[in-house]
């Protein structure tokens, strides 16, 4: 019987996170386990993965966590990664669609190439993904308890601001907007789909600017509530909406970004002058 109590409960719950060893997935991983889920962690890094989840074992959450390769980059790396879930569990009620890579090249000196691979993995890769597992989500969905699936966003896919990361903002920015068209697609089939529109968090991805204290001092200036991401603040977005608490919620992108997609660079009327 669900109750205000244990609104964010994922007890049964089976999930698969990409991208999950490091940074923003293995914080969202780790949100997961902890509400106790069954959580399968894949990356290109198979090692990497089993570590993550041999490592959140033993923290004495009430899920659980199992580490394989997968790579969403290619055809066949997504064929591969799914055929692997399908030996693992016939149900999937819970997809976050969290790999992907950067790029930062000032303009005039942004590659070609860069395009081709950015869009190639977070987007194409994450569409093809979820159409793959969509018999296995469909198996989880109901008009009470949704199947989820949460795509990995950015708060540069929503403002114009960041270093020179044109191919990257824009492949955000069409991860969401493909959230609202499968949210619109799916939801009747009982699935919802949100995304997550992170401001700086630190990671692998985001070491060359967050890695020092000095740099997240820096980063936390443009941030109107002062500070860099944790992981606490991706594991509560998680838990919120792949529990019964975001049974309600499809087709949103959740900014996590400390309120940086609202802010306004001046004020129109010079107010504060």
């Amino acid at each position: 019987m669900m109750t205000p109590s244990n609104l964010f409960d994922l007890t049964g719950k089976v999930a698969l996170v990409t991208g999950g060893a490091t940074g923003i997935g293995r914080m969202a991983a780790e949100g997961l386990v902890a509400a106790g889920a069954r959580v399968f962690i894949a990356s290109r890094k198979a090692e990497a993965c089993e570590a993550v989840a041999a490592e959140l074992n033993t923290k004495g959450y009430s899920g659980t966590a199992e580490g394989f390769g997968g790579d969403v980059a290619t055809e066949e790396g997504i064929a591969a990664l799914v055929a692997e879930v399908q030996s693992r569990t016939d149900t999937l009620h819970i997809l976050m669609n969290n790999a992907g890579r950067s790029w930062g090249a000032p303009m005039g000196q942004h590659p070609y190439d860069a395009w081709d691979k950015l869009l190639k993995l977070n987007v194409q890769g994450m569409f093809h993904l979820t159409q793959s597992l969509l018999p296995l989500l469909l198996k989880a969905a109901s008009p009470e308890d949704p199947a989820r699936v949460v795509n990995v966003g950015s708060v540069m896919g929503e403002v114009p601001k960041g270093t020179a990361t044109y191919s990257y903002a824009v492949s955000k920015g069409a991860v969401h907007h493909m959230t609202r068209v499968l949210s619109n697609d799916l939801a009747p089939e009982f699935i919802t789909v949100n995304a997550i529109a992170p401001g700086p968090f630190p990671s692998k991805m985001t070491d060359f600017a967050l890695g020092s204290e000095e740099g997240r001092a820096e980063s936390a200036k443009g941030v109107p509530l002062g500070r860099v991401g944790t992981a606490e603040d991706i594991a509560g977005a998680l838990q919120f909406l792949c529990s019964r608490a975001g049974a309600y919620v499809s087709g949103a992108i959740l900014p996590l970004s400390g309120g940086m997609q609202s802010a306004a660079p001046i004020s129109i009327f010079n107010e504060d002058l």
